[in-house]
């Protein structure tokens, strides 16, 4: 590229003198609103386009950057958490029964997926829980056609104490339901979160709150992510400090003066680990009175399928004076049944005069008063109890 010179001459400009010269046709606006050039189609909304503002375009060379003003119409495209819906519920915290049971009623104004399907349900989980999401899950059954289902569905937590209440979370979600669809992992309409120290025992409590988007944490730097890996994740578990909760067991202890012996009933398990590779277990419960030697010192109850809340409701007897049961170790452990290979250890609980806390304080009262049934809540130890 060539100019002529002082002298009438032609002159030759480098390169880098043509790059600097200025050549900007003018100040760059910003937009005022990006749902002008994009917007968004839902098939429940009619498309709104606005014309973008021509002097936002065609503006002269010499001018200052205008200021922002505030758009006085409401976006029809909002990610606003009032346009992912609504959810009521109600909360009764069973104090008596040590049960947290939650009542799905209805949802409102749902925002569909892309796809336009609206079969949704509500998806409950306990946080801080399980190392593994379906230890505390629930669900509840699949409404479809609407974006206001209604559900009225109970879902029942046992073996909630005061202690759970004081320290846990609620996370509700609000979920497509993808088994019709291709996509398998449908990330869901909406959640909320509800700490459950507001909630007074044997008070039911009704919610109507607005759905949020799903929360991302991001991953740890000491995973490798291939190429294509989102670096994100969704907050499904939140795993305690602590340690890892292998789950709950509820045992009755009733020493019967009429059989002479201990009725050990073995009534039901809450929130085991999975230990399948299908993401439950089929678990069953084994006893031993220790130290004692033959059949009558052990038990097992029927294998439960599929399930990591299992109900048995079986009764055992084991003979003896109290003065000698006291002098013993009642060995509880759970396990998950394996076909051709052995069991897995899911948890355990010791049940003597030589235990802590609960465990020590059942074994007590139950041989201190006699035909009096005690049914309490145990949480299982990840190492097998073995009786010293």
């Amino acid at each position: 590229m060539a100019c002529a010179g002082p002298a009438g001459g032609r002159q030759r400009v480098s390169m880098q003198e043509h790059m600097a010269i200025d050549v900007s046709p003018g100040p760059i606006r910003p937009i005022r609103l990006i749902s002008d050039y994009f917007p968004h189609f839902y098939p429940f909304l009619e498309p709104v386009l606005r014309a973008p503002d021509p002097r936002a375009v065609l503006a002269p060379a010499v001018c200052s950057v205008p200021q922002l003003q505030p758009d006085s119409e409401p976006e029809a495209d909002s990610d606003d958490s009032t346009v992912l819906g609504t959810l009521e519920f109600t909360l009764l915290f069973d104090a008596d029964n040590s049960a947290l049971h939650c009542t799905a009623h209805c949802a409102k104004g749902l925002k569909p997926p892309a796809s336009g399907s609206v079969d949704t349900y509500v998806k409950a989980n306990l946080l801080p829980g399980a190392s593994k999401v379906r230890a505390s899950q629930l669900r509840t059954r699949t409404v479809r056609g609407t974006r206001a289902p209604v559900w009225e569905e109970t879902l029942t937590y046992h073996g909630f104490t005061c202690e759970d209440a004081g320290r846990k979370t609620l996370r509700l979600c609000v979920c497509e339901d993808s088994r019709l669809r291709r996509r398998r992992h449908a990330p869901p309409l909406g959640e909320l979160r509800v700490p459950l120290r507001k909630l007074v025992p044997n008070r039911a409590r009704s919610f109507d709150i607005c759905l949020e988007k799903r929360r991302l944490t991001k991953r740890p730097k000491i995973l490798d992510t291939a190429r294509g890996m989102s670096l994100y994740e969704e907050e499904e578990v939140e795993v305690e400090a602590s340690g890892e909760e292998r789950g709950r067991i509820l045992l009755s202890l009733c020493y019967s003066s009429e059989r002479g012996g201990l009725l050990v009933g073995v009534l039901r398990c809450a929130h085991l680990a999975p230990m399948d590779a299908n993401g439950y277990s089929d678990p069953f419960v084994r006893l031993f009175l220790h130290p004692s030697s033959g059949k009558k010192s052990k038990y097992k109850t029927s294998v439960r399928r599929k399930t990591l809340n299992p109900e048995f409701n079986e009764e055992f007897f084991y003979a003896g004076h109290r003065e000698e049961l006291a002098q013993k170790a009642l060995l509880v452990s759970v396990w998950d049944y394996d076909l051709g290979t052995a069991d897995d250890f899911i948890g355990g609980v010791q049940l003597s005069g030589r235990a802590n806390g609960e465990c020590l304080r059942h074994w007590r009262e139950c041989l201190g008063r006699c035909d009096r049934r005690l049914e309490v809540w145990h949480l299982l130890d990840s190492v097998p109890p073995t009786g010293d």
